[in-house]
């Protein structure tokens, strides 16, 4: 992907297993958002191809993107304020299943990230952390096989970031996981394995504690490589 001859994204060879779970990680400007808007059809590509299941999807809408059975987290909630947590969710339901089963997923939706004591409350009351969850919720709500979340942890309290862990490795035994993410701590916590972008490419890939000792991972994020 490259805007006015500037490649943003260069080159990636991306591939995710079912119900695999993976974190990207890199220093900003390191091309990992922009990669995330091609996989959703924010961006279309300049070159390349991607495929979701047996689909190509190079240049899709996001609608069509998700049709798939992609449900995407945006590190700034993407939530209706005005509404109520069980109609933010439900809406979600009712666009990923059909009406006859939007109710009891969104009733499962909001068991599941704990969301009863405050599924009548308009969503723009609520806290940084709870918005969090009304939009996992959301996400979840739609049955996606591949889940896409753009730094979860951010802005959280350590309480949170812990039971934001045991939803994300529960969410992971029915669907794929991406999750570009910067808490260290918190991905050593539910992930596996790992994926560093630099400059736009793919710098190193494979066990977390491996790649953490890695001396490219070190230089790129104290600066002495771009």
């Amino acid at each position: 992907m490259t805007f006015g001859g500037v490649a943003a994204v260069d080159g990636v060879d991306f591939t995710l297993g079912r119900r695999e779970l993976r974190c990207l990680i890199g220093p900003n400007g390191a091309g990992k958002s922009t990669f995330f808007k091609c996989l959703t059809g924010q961006l279309k590509p300049t070159a390349g191809e991607i495929r979701i299941g047996e689909e190509e999807t190079t240049g899709w809408d996001p609608h069509a993107v998700a049709r798939l059975g992609v449900g995407v987290k945006t590190q700034v909630p993407s939530v209706m304020d005005g509404l109520s947590v069980r109609e933010n969710v439900w809406l979600s339901a009712y666009r990923g299943r059909g009406r006859a089963a939007a109710r009891s997923a969104t009733d499962a939706a909001i068991e599941r990230l704990a969301l009863g004591e405050i599924a009548r409350a308009l969503v723009g009351r609520l806290s940084h952390g709870e918005r969090q969850r009304v939009e996992l919720a959301i996400v979840v709500a739609a049955a996606p096989t591949l889940i896409l979340l753009d730094e979860p942890a951010a802005g959280l309290t350590s309480e949170e970031v812990g039971r934001l862990a045991e939803i994300i490795v529960a969410l992971n035994r029915e669907a794929a996981i991406v999750i570009v993410e910067h808490d260290m701590q918190f991905i050593r916590t539910i992930a596996s394995v790992i994926t560093v972008f630099s400059q736009g490419r793919i710098l190193v890939e494979g066990p977390v504690e491996d790649v953490m000792r890695d001396p490219r991972v070190r230089d790129v994020y104290l600066g002495r490589k771009g």
